[in-house]
Parts: structure tokens; C-alpha cells; sequence
């Protein structure tokens, strides 16, 4: 008990120190720059204490929770034990499906649960009247997430190079770009920044560095990381296909009801 506050203690400071600058910067702009006195001076104190707490209870679970965490599951899942290749042989790329299906798993709960997309979701919601839907914008994201980190574990499972699927991602993006909704482009592509965030990147973290380590010729220095980035990319993807896919369905739509 005495270790965890001790962590808990030393998280607090280091927080504080990372948050103070910031805080410092928006005072300076806000009293010296513009001049302007702070509105709901209270509030924005307790606002700070809180956030500074949050964060500080946020970063300790994170070292003590989920980052052993990923890495247990992904060497479990990856172990030759649990992983058994035919006739007892080596395993190949085929006998790690449950590593697979971990890292979709992971991927679409996390996302679901990304504070920064929850909140991106709401604002689109809120500026189109309605028209985008937040837990569609939210699954189609955590689709993208889900089927981007079972392809980034089977990229480390076998080893090929990470610029070989980045290059061939960003080219289905600048196709799907140049037909894509143009009022949805720039949605997209935010939503594949705001899945690496608090949740989500932890974790993803955790699964390819305890990936990597447990494959038979793996490097974590290596292949273990690059997940973040097919978590980023293949939101940009799916959502672009979402709104191709519903401008197709509205003109659909239109054609049907003119021609009744």
C-alpha cells in the first residue's frame, strides 16, 4: 500500500509538472495578451485540480494495469505452448489466429471507448444537425481500428516490412479521396488521429512490443512497433468508404422516390 502511494505521489508531481507550462501559457495570453480577466475563475481552478489528479490516476494505471497487460496476452497467445504449428511442427502465420482476433478485439473496444473520438463523434453530430451519427462515426472507426491492428499483427507475425502496407494504405486513401464527399474528407481524416489517444494507444503499444517478443525471430526494437500507425490509417479508410458508400445509397434514395 505504501509503494502505491508512494508511485501515486511521484505521478502527481510529474503530472503537475508537465501540466503547469500549459496552464502558464494560457494565463499569459489571457491577461497579457488579450487582456481579459479569467471567466469562472473557480471553476477553472477546480477544473485544474481535477485534471491534474485525472491524468496523474490515469498515467499510474496505465504503468501498473495495461501495459502488463497487453503484453501478458499477446505472449500468452503467442506462446508455443498455446501456439501449435501441424504435426507439432513450427508454427506458421495461420496458427497465430488468435492474435489476430486479440488485436481486432482490442481495437474495436478500445476505439468505442476513446475519449477523443467520443468527443470529435459529438461535434460532428452537433455541426451536420444531426445527418452524422455519433455511434456510426464511432463503429466505423473502430472498424477501421480493429481491421488495422489484425493486419498489423499478422505484419509482425510474418515479418514483411511496415512500409509495404503504409504505402498501399495511403494509396487506397488519396483514390478514395479524390471521389469521397468532399464535406467529409477532412472528418476522416481526423478520425484516424484521434484513435491514437489515451486508450487506445497503451495498449496497442503493449500488444506489439509483447508480440514481437514472443515470435520466434522478432525484434521489438524492430517489428514491435508501427501498430499506431495502421490504427491511424485504416480509420481513414473505412470512414471515407462509409461516406462513399451513404452518398451512393442517398442517390439511390432519390432515383426511387423520383421515379414514384
Amino acid at each position: 500500500m505504501s509503494s502505491v502511494l508512494s508511485d501515486l505521489g511521484d505521478t502527481l508531481l510529474s503530472t503537475l509538472r508537465d501540466v503547469v507550462p500549459v496552464l502558464l501559457l494560457i494565463l499569459f495570453f489571457q491577461l497579457v495578451v488579450l487582456r481579459q480577466p479569467i471567466p469562472h475563475l473557480r471553476r477553472v481552478i477546480l477544473g485544474g485540480v481535477y485534471v491534474v489528479i485525472g491524468l496523474a490516476l490515469f498515467l499510474l494505471g496505465l504503468e501498473k494495469a495495461l501495459f502488463p497487460l497487453g503484453d501478458i496476452m499477446a505472449k500468452q497467445l503467442s506462446d508455443p505452448g498455446f501456439v501449435a504449428g501441424p504435426d507439432g511442427g513450427p508454427p506458421g502465420w495461420g496458427d497465430y489466429y488468435w492474435i489476430y482476433i486479440f488485436a481486432a478485439m482490442i481495437g474495436f473496444s478500445t476505439t468505442v471507448a476513446e475519449p477523443a473520438l467520443i468527443a470529435v463523434a459529438f461535434k460532428a453530430n452537433e455541426v451536420s444537425g444531426g445527418t452524422i451519427s455519433q455511434w456510426g462515426l464511432r463503429i466505423t472507426v473502430a472498424l477501421g481500428v480493429a481491421f488495422g491492428l489484425a493486419l498489423g499483427a499478422f505484419r509482425i507475425v510474418t515479418g514483411t516490412p511496415l512500409y509495404i502496407y503504409i504505402l498501399a494504405g495511403y494509396i487506397v486513401v488519396v483514390i478514395q479521396t479524390v471521389f469521397a464527399p468532399k464535406q467529409l474528407i477532412a472528418l476522416a481524416y481526423d478520425s484516424g488521429g484521434v484513435t491514437t489517444s489515451t486508450v487506445t494507444v497503451p495498449l496497442v503499444a503493449a500488444l506489439g512490443l509483447g508480440l514481437s517478443d514472443s515470435v520466434p525471430g522478432r525484434n521489438p526494437a524492430i517489428d514491435g512497433f508501427g501498430l499506431i500507425a495502421f490504427s491511424s490509417l485504416f480509420p481513414i479508410i473505412t470512414v471515407l468508404a462509409y461516406a462513399q458508400f451513404m452518398e451512393w445509397w442517398m442517390k439511390k434514395q432519390n432515383k426511387q422516390n423520383h421515379a414514384v
